[in-house]
């Protein structure tokens, strides 16, 4: 197994704006958008609420996993979140409390 990876979906509120990203590090990506560390969609859009994840063996599947997902339409994409996280609870607060 190679370095455990994270293919994320990041909401700017329930049913709002929606971001699909990938990384090695989920806290400090997650974190990075949230303080609007870089200037990017995430900071444009004020996208800063984790709402989904999901962790794969290696980056490279998790980079596939990325690409099919954001190939999806918007309500699948909403279906997928709904079904773990019903309420669009900010899951960041999961990994450092």
């Amino acid at each position: 197994m190679d370095q455990p990876s994270y293919v994320y979906i990041m909401a700017s509120k329930p049913y709002g704006t929606l971001y699909t990203g990938v990384s090695t590090d989920l806290v400090r990506r997650v974190w990075e958008h949230r303080e609007e560390f870089l200037e990017c969609f995430t900071s444009t859009y004020h996208v800063h609420r984790l709402v989904w994840y999901e962790i794969h063996g290696d980056v490279m599947e998790a980079v596939a996993r990325e690409k099919r997902i954001k190939k999806f339409k918007r309500a699948w994409k909403i279906s997928l979140i709904s079904k773990s996280n019903p309420t669009w609870r900010d899951l960041y607060a999961d990994f450092t409390a």
